[in-house]
């Protein structure tokens, strides 16, 4: 630990803050003091890893105490706090997670607010729609600004190629398809089909049937007029449906980034209706989100930021989890591929054209409260995906 400052001048929150960061392991995180002084607090590897906050209220650590991961962007988005390399800054705490851990940890008495919000957040049928319409409703024309022109808004798969962030996108469509060997003439459900990219490669590319879901009306009509724009209505339908109504069986099964919508309560009946909805011997494409196995007991039983400003009612599974949840429905896992690294690239990406285009979205209607929230939340996503906190991958399960 480098010092300019004796913590006992400090106020008691903020010194809190300081014993926890003095646990770290990993790179170095420094803080900028109003009084002009600094404080460093170096770990044992990774020394290249560096964070800088630049504090302008000591008021953030008590919202950071009190309030976890919820109060520190809470606080930096009321300008208690800033840092000129935000997903740096965040790596250090993601990377130094099971050490620093207890700084993003609400109260008991704040998680205990902030589980009364989850039950309204439930994704019973209604649930689901409203969860959905909080972040998938901005309006096409947002995401049309800073998403790459195949409209893709999960994980791309690069493979350690230097290509392009569509030509990446356009990979991982081929990757899941190629998972569950989808063959032309194959009818395939898409549950979650987005803004139609998946749909759109595996008609046009692959020759496959293609019926997809949505809760989303803003991603339905996009869908409709892209799909209709290509010729290829005779192959692919859209419908405005939740999962659990679907009442045929398919050939083929793909989700993409769709099971963190479902809910804890739901996961196993999602994988009982895949299962349920699969011709005998049909494979199902899954790309999940997990969190590490080693954060998921304390994860389960809180409320962390993206649940609460971004994917409301979301909820990550673990690996050990998801591969029960798996095989309990009945399915058998054919391969399994994780790509985390590839997903922190891509928010990298995304996080650099939602900046650049800034100055377009902003007349769409949102304010600078807003552009702070996005540029935490794609940050905060890649630093986890970097750190290893969270993974994402393809999964093939069939049906035997």
């Amino acid at each position: 630990m480098k010092q300019d400052a004796d913590f006992q001048t400090y106020p008691f929150f903020f010194r809190q803050v300081l014993k926890i960061a003095s646990r770290i392991q990993f790179g170095s995180l420094t803080f900028s003091l109003p009084d002009g002084n600094s404080i460093t607090f170096e770990g044992v590897e990774e020394k290249d890893a560096q964070g800088l906050i630049h504090v302008k209220d000591y008021s953030f650590a008590r919202r950071t105490i009190f309030g976890g991961d919820i109060g520190f962007f809470e606080s930096y988005a009321d300008g208690q706090w800033d840092t000129p390399a935000l997903a740096d800054c965040l790596y250090i705490f993601a990377r130094n997670a099971e050490h620093v851990q207890d700084a993003f940890k609400a109260s008991p008495a704040v998680d205990f607010l902030q589980n009364i919000r989850r039950t309204w957040d439930k994704n019973t049928k209604s649930g689901s729609r409203r969860n959905i319409a909080a972040h998938y409703d901005l309006g096409n024309s947002f995401y049309k600004k800073w998403l790459d022109p195949t409209m893709t808004y999960s994980s791309a798969k690069f493979d350690s190629a230097p290509v392009g962030l569509s030509d990446a996108q356009i990979n991982k469509y081929r990757s899941l398809a190629t998972a569950i060997d989808l063959k032309a003439g194959e009818h395939v459900l898409e549950i979650g089909s987005g803004w139609g990219g998946f749909a759109e490669f595996a008609a046009k590319d692959i020759g496959a049937r293609v019926t997809g879901l949505t809760l989303s009306p803003a991603q339905y009509e996009y869908a409709r007029e892209r799909i209709y724009n290509q010729g290829l209505n005779d192959l692919v339908e859209f419908k405005l449906l939740d999962y659990r109504d679907v009442d045929q069986s398919f050939d083929k099964i793909a989700s993409i980034e769709m099971f963190e919508a479902v809910g804890k309560e739901y996961w196993q009946s999602y994988f009982e209706k895949v299962r349920n909805s699969l011709k005998p011997g049909g494979i199902a494409g899954l790309q999940i989100i997990t969190i590490a196995d080693r954060f998921f007991d304390r994860y389960v039983k809180s409320t962390d930021f993206i649940q609460r400003y971004i994917f409301p009612g979301g909820i990550l599974p673990s690996d050990r989890i998801l591969n029960g949840l798996v095989k309990k429905s009945g399915l058998t896992i054919r391969s399994s591929t994780a790509f985390g690294e590839d997903y922190a690239r891509t928010l990298h990406e995304w996080r650099k054209r939602f900046l650049s285009a800034w100055d377009e979205i902003s007349p769409l209607g949102f304010d600078e409260r807003f552009n702070k929230l996005w540029r935490f939340y794609l940050a905060y996503c890649e630093a986890g995906f970097k750190a290893g906190t969270t993974n994402v991958s393809q999964i093939a399960a069939q049906r035997t």
